[in-house]
């Protein structure tokens, strides 16, 4: 059973026993709307006290299309017990997710539910296989009330966003279910920071007010400024992408032009937290910086006109508070990813000055327990777009020893990015396919674990097509290229200096290749440039080497703009293909593939 999250209340103690003590005027009460209530003393003289109401927000973010409870340990959140053990908990599912939040809205006439950004785009076979309007369905389903985009809603470009915005069936594999036509998303996408080339406006709303009985909310959506470094060039194609904070201040302002006092900003970039525990009080005596990481600079620096944060990308649990511009705290939340989180906020609105009393924000983070009833309609969601990919995602493309941790792994050096990487190597490698001698991955791409008692009904072991495309969903087309010695190391320590200096991406190397990881040094030096070795032999500065690695990288994304100088350029197949022949040629049911050892990086602590 789950331990229960203790919310964060920031009203001060004299103002909550100021309002214990109110006394009840009935007629006041009656005049008000429902879920509206006193908060503090009277300014005497017979005025009657400030009337507010409690807007519940529920949020959450980066679910990825995950419809289906996530598999392994992509599908556990950690929670720390009341002695202070952590433990794993089962959470996540859309089935579950629905049953959660509507619970949740339960008892809260006014209830608004936000999202920040990543509902699709590297998503399972379910919802991927019919580029995501499965996903857009089940969040109709929801009752999602808004969203920002996120990077990876731009994995197919802006024009694919709009219809999922929009509605109308795939521009190249039509209507996937005969005489229905894809309606598009009822909730608004937000892209404030987002515009055309040609143009210079946002590609989509930047805003929207939500409203009811009076009460008005604004909201202003963002992706981060960095989404077109890891993002293929294809899908920012003729975009440009702004500052955050200048973008939300900018909005703001317009938004409190127009009387709308109460702001929310979903913003698609994140931080860390000093806990990976969902429940961890990041704002408790003693704890110091609860959260760390580019969101912190982006809180301080949006307007106090802003009066909470709804935040993502890292896929990481935190309800914090940082304090905004004039010092004053204010709400950062995030929600973990996959749906295994939701956050339940508080918004005080105050019925005279039309704003939130930031006083008053209180909020916790709950588990998406498995535990729960299963709503009815997601279920017949799910069974409906299965049958339609059955005959794809059931289809057996290897068999494994144990689970191949790799979205799972916290380690640098991960099983499954060796296996991977090892694949591209092998269908490479070939002199009339790239002659590849060494294959990079990035470890963003790996966006699961291969789970050898996975659920489904294809026995344990077996790797269908539908686990594979989890764990490989960009299905980017593999390149080789020629880098000189010196590039290639220059790529090896650009894993952790430049704009990965703070947040290290170590590539996931194929077999032959081999380096020490000095975490004790700094920058670039982190990286011992005289211990690069590939099957055996000191790499030569100056000696030409084709390398493989998807076309993400190939165009210097993750800031390896090394990997990016890359010439005499050959395309080869998908990621997605080479992964599943290499899964075909080294597995039988008889003998199937164990997990690689990881002896590729030395790491020096």
């Amino acid at each position: 059973m789950s331990a229960t999250p203790q919310p964060k209340n920031r009203a001060p103690r004299r103002l909550l026993a100021a309002a214990a003590g109110l006394a009840t005027v009935g007629a006041l009460v009656a005049a008000m709307p429902a879920g509206a209530h006193d908060r503090g003393h009277g300014h005497g003289h017979g005025h009657p006290s400030p009337r507010t109401v409690d807007v519940q927000l529920l949020s959450f973010n980066d679910l990825h299309g995950n419809l289906e409870p996530p598999a392994g340990s992509a599908g556990t959140v950690s929670e720390t017990q009341a002695d202070g053990t952590v433990t794993s908990v089962p959470a996540g599912g859309v089935e579950y997710l629905a049953t959660s939040l509507r619970t949740a809205r339960k008892g809260h006439p006014y209830s608004v539910t936000a999202a920040g950004g990543d509902m699709v785009g590297a998503s399972p076979l379910l919802s991927g296989l019919f580029h995501d309007e499965p996903t857009i369905e089940a969040l109709n389903g929801l009752k999602l009330d808004v969203t920002s985009v996120g990077n990876h809603e731009f994995d197919e470009g802006a024009t694919e966003l709009a219809r999922l915005q929009n509605g109308g069936c795939h521009p190249v594999e039509g209507c996937y279910e005969k005489g229905k036509k894809f309606k598009g998303a009822d909730f608004p996408y937000l892209a404030a920071n987002v515009t055309s080339e040609k143009t210079g406006k946002p590609i989509l709303k930047p805003y929207t007010v939500w409203k009811k009985n009076g009460v008005k909310i604004g909201f202003i959506g963002v992706t981060l400024e960095g989404t077109p470094d890891i993002v293929t060039a294809n899908g920012v194609k003729g975009l440009k992408f702004h500052d955050e904070i200048e973008t939300v201040n900018k909005y703001a302002k317009e938004l409190d032009r127009q009387g709308v006092k109460s702001i929310v900003a979903l913003i698609h970039e994140g931080g860390a937290p000093a806990s990976t525990s969902y429940n961890y009080d990041c704002d408790s005596p003693g704890a110091g910086d609860g959260i760390s990481g580019p969101i912190v600079d982006i809180a301080k620096g949006i307007s106090p006109k802003v009066d909470a944060l709804v935040t993502g990308h890292t896929h990481q649990a935190y309800v914090c508070t940082v304090p905004d511009p004039s010092g004053k705290p204010r709400m950062v939340t995030s929600a973990s990813s996959f749906g295994k989180l939701y956050t339940d906020t508080t918004l005080t609105y105050d019925l005279r000055t039309k704003d939130i009393v930031r006083t008053s924000v209180r909020s916790a983070n709950h588990v998406v327990s498995r535990e729960q009833a299963k709503a009815a309609d997601m279920t017949k969601l799910i069974d409906r777009w299965n049958r339609l990919a059955a005959p794809i995602a059931n289809k057996p493309q290897g068999w494994i020893t144990a689970d191949i941790d790799g979205r799972g792994s916290t380690a640098p050096e991960k099983p499954l990015g060796n296996l991977i990487a090892d694949a591209q190597l092998e269908g490479l490698a070939p002199a009339d396919k790239g002659g590849a001698v060494v294959a990079f991955m990035n470890p963003g791409g790996i966006r699961a674990d291969l789970v050898y008692a996975a659920s489904g009904s294809e026995g344990d072991g077996v790797v269908t097509y539908g686990e594979a495309f989890t764990v490989q969903p960009f299905t980017n087309m593999m390149n080789v290229v020629d880098l000189t010695g010196a590039q290639l190391v220059a790529a090896l320590q650009q894993q952790v200096s430049g704009s990965n200096e703070a947040s290290p991406k170590i590539l996931q190397v194929s077999k032959g290749l081999t380096y020490t990881l000095d975490l004790t040094k700094s920058g670039a030096d982190r990286v011992v440039a005289d211990t690069v070795r590939l099957n055996g032999a000191a790499i030569d500065p100056a000696k030409t080497y084709r390398v493989a690695m998807n076309e993400f990288l190939a165009g210097g994304g993750d800031g390896f703009a090394a990997l990016g100088e890359g010439t005499n350029k050959l395309v080869g197949p998908s990621d997605l293909d080479l992964f599943n022949t290499y899964l075909a040629d080294h597995s039988t049911a008889a003998a199937p593939l164990a997990p690689p050892a990881t002896d590729r990086i030395t790491i020096v602590r």
